[in-house]
């Protein structure tokens, strides 16, 4: 083999690691995309999951706070009307229930609660929307790659394909419709 047989042999290796360094640019490319779309289905299933569990707690709270105000109310009402000593009693044993539960979580109150919800929403979103912003971020450096010059004609020739970007469909635009 002569000296143009090596330069040969060299330039097709080159050749052949170029082709090769590329092929595995796209592939890691094409990785992090699905691993961004993952991210959103993560956080997605995590507000799917979360918010229904964490609305029916403030409203078993919520429900809970009203029916003993409401109690303690209908009973402080009847033992004014009457000064019935026996519901004197109850009122207090109701107020004396709901001091303890103060004393030993005096944070326990419904409007916290709502709080907390709001709070969690918040967080959820917000993790879903910068989920979505490194999703589109990944799609949008992948398509740029595999379409400029020479990654065109390469991407091309392996089979690579422009992905799209996420865009959320219209009604999904809308607000969580949160029934307490």
């Amino acid at each position: 083999m002569g000296t143009a047989g090596i330069v040969i042999l060299s330039i097709l290796g080159i050749i052949i690691l170029f082709l090769i360094i590329k092929f595995n640019i796209y592939v890691s490319l094409r990785n992090k995309i699905k691993q961004s779309k993952s991210g959103i289905d993560v956080y997605l299933n995590q507000r799917f999951d979360l918010i229904p569990n964490l609305v029916e707690c403030v409203k078993g709270y919520a429900n809970y706070e009203s029916q003993t105000f409401a109690k303690i109310t209908e009973l402080r009402s009847e033992y004014d009307n009457g000064k019935n000593l026996k519901k004197g009693e109850e009122v207090n044993s109701e107020f004396n229930k709901l001091l303890a539960i103060s004393e030993s979580n005096p944070n326990l109150k419904a409007s916290e609660q709502f709080i907390n919800l709001q709070k969690s929403l918040t967080k959820i979103e917000n993790q879903l929307q910068a989920a979505r912003r490194v999703y589109n971020g990944d799609v949008t450096l992948y398509n740029t790659t595999i379409s400029t010059f020479p990654d065109l004609i390469l991407a091309k020739l392996f089979g690579f394909k422009e992905e799209e970007l996420f865009e959320i469909e219209e009604y999904k635009k809308e607000n969580i419709n949160i029934d307490l």
